[in-house]
């Protein structure tokens, strides 16, 4: 029987993060394993065609009120992880430790 190989991302919820291309900050709030959209919008949108067998993240971006979705290629650690400003922060955060946010606790 063949295995799928478990695929493991470089980035962790919770953490700050930098976009290589566009060069804005924001953190992590969750992670598809691999692309989970449709194949109309990676057509549209993921124009550098970033593979989709990698983790993707879901990004709320600093001092904006909106989210990307942005391959792993595409990020970095940000180098001084200050926090960030986003008005969707509090849905997904208790708060931040001077190194990452520390998610909330979610009940299904």
């Amino acid at each position: 029987m063949n295995e799928i190989p478990e695929v493991t991302g470089n980035f962790h919820i919770g953490q700050v993060v930098m976009h290589r291309r566009f060069g804005y900050r924001g953190v992590i709030y969750d992670v598809d394993p691999s692309f989970m959209l449709s194949d109309q919008w990676y057509e549209k949108v993921a124009l550098s065609r970033p593979p989709k067998n990698r983790p993707w993240y879901h990004v709320l971006v600093d001092n904006a009120d909106q989210t990307t979705y942005v391959a792993e290629r595409n990020l970095r650690s940000a180098d001084d992880p200050k926090p960030i400003q986003s008005p969707f922060l509090k849905s997904y955060f208790e708060g931040f430790n001077g190194r990452f946010y520390e998610p909330r606790l979610r009940s299904n």
